[in-house]
């Protein structure tokens, strides 16, 4: 998609992908639930974990980070672009997402914060990963997939994770050492586990959405991949049901419960399952069943929400919490005072779906006109 993947249709180069309505519905889905349990989170210090699925929108976001870039790697192939003028656009692309990344820690949050290692860097360095290694074959990626999968518990409990956060919040010393350490493992989204994410969505776009002359042998793949799916969606489940009935030095070091910081077994693989089993199942249902009017104004909202994705990630911070250092400083508070404690849950979700109603009428009208947004931007200086 626009956002981290390509584009409908870059004038710079000609090249375009196709917009498969499933990936647009889960892009806005996660967008969605991501604005809401942040508006609760920051506003009011709850996580909705009594009636929504908090720790899902990240798994599905990065998963189709993945898939949108396999599909704009096939689109610029396609179009004969160069393997160089690739890796160009493909590192740059990275590297405009990690800058963007810092910018955001710095302004939106603070200025000690800029190495929290949070979604924007992680999707950064994945976009990078996978310009390098996008010539590997399925079974290689496949088993980086699985080293990393088993290596992570270990990892994190030899960087002893838990010494890096303070009530709950990442809290590195400013040295080289914890900043190398919270990128690849301690942070927000360190690169282990969460390359894993992107990796899956790679590999799941040509089952999904294989090219012309795949597409023959693609009704079996894809069911294997919904087997895949369940079998680690239910090993997730099995991980929660089992953890009391294990040691406590299982408990502790391994079977964590459902956390998302740091990512438990139990969470990855659940999350995981799910992610994948939500690609699959919204293709048949809605691009090959066409369950969905293609010109429905759910699908409209959907894309708008998809297509600038990016741009809403980084608004709904600034909206949402820029009025709370202000009042805390006005008030003759810290820049922080406010936070989680400004509201409740009955004004800060619906405060959430108010914001998601004027996204969607300012990036359509932001759309119709092609004002510049952070999508193009990165368009712009990447392609």
């Amino acid at each position: 998609t626009d956002n981290l993947g390509g584009g409908a249709a870059n004038p710079a180069t000609g090249v375009s992908i196709m917009r498969h309505a499933s990936v647009e519905i889960l892009r806005a889905l996660a967008v969605l639930l991501m604005i809401v349990v942040h508006f609760a989170e920051n506003l009011s210090g709850s996580t909705l974990s009594g009636w929504l699925p908090s720790g899902m929108a990240a798994p599905v976001f990065t998963l189709l980070t993945g898939t949108s870039f396999r599909l704009w790697l096939r689109a610029q192939e396609e179009h004969g672009v160069g393997e160089s003028t690739i890796a160009k656009r493909g590192v740059r692309r990275g590297l405009f997402l990690v800058g963007l990344g810092f910018a955001f820690n710095v302004l939106v949050w603070m200025p000690e914060d800029t190495f929290n290692w949070d979604v924007l860097t992680l999707i950064g360095a994945a976009t990078m990963f996978l310009t390098a290694a996008r010539h590997l074959t399925p079974a290689v990626l496949a088993l980086m997939e699985a080293d990393t999968f088993v290596a992570h518990p270990f990892l994190r409990e030899s960087c002893d994770f838990s010494a890096y956060w303070t009530d709950g919040y990442f809290d590195p010393d400013m040295t080289l050492t914890d900043v190398l350490l919270g990128f690849f493992v301690t942070g927000y989204f360190p690169f282990f586990p969460w390359i894993i994410y992107p990796i899956a969505g790679f590999l799941a776009a040509d089952v999904v959405f294989p090219a012309a002359g795949d597409a023959g042998t693609a009704s079996g793949s894809t069911r294997w991949l919904l087997g895949l799916g369940a079998a680690l969606a239910i090993s997730g489940q099995l991980g929660l049901q089992l953890r009391d009935y294990t040691s406590a030095r299982v408990q502790t070091h391994l079977l964590q419960g459902w956390t998302m910081f740091p990512p438990s077994v139990e969470y990855v693989c659940w999350t995981l399952g799910f992610a994948l089993l939500s690609l699959t199942l919204a293709h048949h249902w809605i691009d090959e069943k066409k369950w969905l009017d293609p010109k429905s104004r759910l699908l409209e909202f959907a894309r708008s929400l998809s297509r600038y994705s990016l741009s809403i990630y980084l608004l709904h911070h600034i909206i949402h919490l820029w009025p709370l250092w202000a009042y805390g400083v006005a008030t003759g508070h810290e820049a922080t005072y406010y936070w989680r404690q400004a509201f409740t849950d009955a004004i800060s979700v619906p405060l959430a779906y108010v914001f998601i109603l004027i996204c969607h009428g300012l990036f359509g009208w932001i759309d119709r006109r092609e004002y510049p947004t952070v999508e193009r931007l990165m368009r712009w200086l990447s392609d």
